[in-house]
């Protein structure tokens, strides 16, 4: 099989070259264009998620041969989350060649965290499955870069935080509302506030739910520590 330049720059930038390219069409492949011709990523993404946990896992302990599991544990989760996943693909320009059905590109799914860490994901199994867990592993490594180095001590998510620090002030854990939605069908815009029993309260606004959750809790949490 051979591929197109797209995919062929693409292959470049990842720094592999595979032996049946076909593994990495498949990668690229989200489930709104697969068919009984076409497997589509999400078995690859299962893979790629439990690869890249390893490979992380091993360059933590090897980066800090001091760090507690307690301090290993938040880096680790910061380092494999979707976000990350989806800040890496998009330093290699994976969205240009995501394959993507016409709803999914319509509402710019090139665009979207979730499927742009997806598909980073089933990469890095398409990596592993063509050549073996070491070229998976000097992927990635090349890849996370400084990511490894300069991962905060405290690197929970936002709304993980605001909930621990409401749970250490007998709080129940903090609420997410939508208050407002703007903009297509295609490209939504979601304002979310973040409440707290206590009364505090922050909005947010993303191109997805879930980011403007993050961001209003990392506001609140902000706000908070400011007062």
């Amino acid at each position: 099989m051979k591929l197109s330049r797209d995919m062929a720059e693409f292959q470049a930038r990842l720094g592999h070259e595979f032996a049946d390219p076909s593994l990495l069409v498949r990668a690229l492949t989200h489930s709104s264009m697969s068919s009984p011709n076409r497997d589509d990523n999400q078995r690859l993404e299962f893979l790629g998620d439990r690869v890249l946990g390893l490979v992380m896992a091993e360059a933590l302990l090897a980066h800090d041969s001091a760090a507690t599991e307690g301090q290993l544990a938040p880096r680790f989760n910061a380092l494999v989350r979707k976000e990350a996943c989806a800040d890496v693909a998009r330093e290699v320009d994976l969205g240009t060649v995501l394959k993507l059905g016409r709803s999914e590109m319509l509402s710019g799914g090139r665009r979207k965290m979730a499927l742009l860490g997806d598909a980073m994901e089933a990469v890095i199994a398409a990596v592993y499955v063509d050549a073996g867990f070491e070229a998976a592993r000097a992927m990635v490594l090349r890849l996370w870069g400084g990511r490894i180095g300069a991962v905060k001590e405290d690197a929970r998510d936002a709304k993980t935080a605001l909930q621990e620090w409401a749970q250490a002030r007998g709080l129940p854990p903090p609420d997410y509302a939508e208050t407002a939605r703007s903009g297509p069908d295609h490209a939504p815009v979601f304002t979310i506030e973040a409440r707290l029993q206590s009364g505090e309260h922050v909005s947010a606004t993303a191109g997805s739910k879930r980011q403007a959750e993050q961001a209003a809790a990392a506001a609140l949490l902000s706000k908070l520590k400011s007062d």
